[in-house]
């Protein structure tokens, strides 16, 4: 595959209202004993002042969101004008891609969406790369608004992250996003990064379509990747895990019963009973090393627990941190939340050690 070509400098965002959150937060709490595991330690006052200022202004909104067609057009309209607020940022390079396979004359699906890459990469054949899902409840949200994550993981590990602009809900409900990261996948390997090299990600529903297509790839055949990683992941769009943690969840952020709302719109008129969306009983016999992270003080955490569980009993190789105090998808304030680039920095760690040419083939982490 050839290097990445030339672009116009790149851009790293923090979504809003995280980011106005995120500039009322004081400063970090100090440093426990260097001893304790990062994601076990208290959560520092920035990270407490964020968490409680969007539990305050952002979470009855998200709460009382409706579940219809017209309020996730005017969610999607909004959260995309406040992506635009960028800050620029000399360090990474953010290049746009828009292939419609015409020519495999094998009725691909069109790719569209963005590579992101740290600045000072050698222009060399891509043997690597991470192929990053956004998160978004599978109806709002594009690879813009989740570059403060992107370039983080390309800066921290090295390779180019790959961000499909994947369809959204209700307009195309699943398995319509599912059919977008098969192709994003088939489109790296067709142009010759080895599957050894890819890492697949995601956070939130990315998470979710992370997993699936974990699961997709295993049963059609296709080569399997070096990891996974999941921030946060949705994995039961049916939310009874969710539904019940609720009322013992301190989420700031995320609504269990919203998050049911909509997953109806997700899932379409085929409801719940497509196999690829139920994550937890799935054969995972033949997964890849998973990296899960979640917040401690999400509803969804029970969900990773879950899947964690699973993935161990089929025999995978599956690493869960569970983030104490933290919210939903903290990773992506990594620029202001210390928890949050430490948490990066533990990915980047993963990463590297699942695609190195050690760890190729014997589906150990070091």
């Amino acid at each position: 595959m050839d290097s990445l070509p030339p672009s116009e400098p790149a851009a790293e965002v923090t979504p809003l209202p995280l980011a106005a959150a995120a500039a009322r937060a004081g400063a970090a709490h100090p440093e426990p004993a260097p001893g304790m595991p990062r994601q076990s330690r208290p959560p520092s006052v920035r990270s407490r002042a964020i968490s409680g200022a969007i539990r305050l202004g952002v979470r009855p909104f998200v709460h009382h969101v409706p579940g219809h067609a017209g309020s996730i057009r005017t969610a999607r309209s909004t959260v995309d004008a406040a992506a635009r607020l960028i800050r620029p940022s000399q360090r990474v390079r953010v290049l746009p891609l828009s292939d419609p396979q015409i020519e495999t004359g094998r009725g691909e699906r069109p790719v569209t969406g963005e590579w992101v890459a740290a600045r000072d990469a050698q222009d060399a054949p891509v043997t690597g790369a991470v192929l990053y899902l956004h998160g978004g409840g599978y109806v709002v949200c594009s690879p813009r608004t989740h570059r403060p994550i992107t370039s983080r993981l390309a800066l921290d590990t090295g390779l180019p992250v790959l961000v499909p602009r994947y369809r959204l809900a209700p307009e195309h409900p699943f398995p319509a996003p599912l059919e977008d990261a098969v192709a994003a996948y088939r489109w790296l390997l067709a142009r010759g990064v080895p599957a050894s090299g890819i890492v697949l990600a995601g956070d939130s529903a990315g998470g979710h379509l992370a997993a699936a297509l974990a699961g997709e790839i295993c049963r059609t055949g296709l080569p399997g990747p070096a990891g996974v990683v999941l921030f946060s992941p949705w994995v039961d769009l049916t939310c009874e895990l969710s539904i019940r943690a609720q009322r013992r969840a301190r989420d700031p952020y995320i609504s269990a019963r919203s998050a049911r709302r909509v997953a109806r719109l997700v899932v379409g008129p085929a409801g719940f009973d497509d196999p690829r969306l139920a994550l937890l009983t799935c054969a995972w016999s033949d997964a890849p090393p998973v990296l899960i992270q979640v917040g401690g003080a999400e509803v969804l955490r029970p969900e990773a627990e879950a899947l964690a569980d699973a993935l161990t009993r089929a025999g995978a190789d599956c690493e869960l941190q569970v983030w104490k105090g933290q919210m939903h998808v903290f990773q992506i304030l990594n620029r202001v939340l210390p928890e949050a680039s430490a948490a990066m920095r533990e990915t980047a760690r993963f990463v590297q050690a699942v695609t190195s040419p050690a760890a190729s083939g014997t589906g150990a982490v070091a």
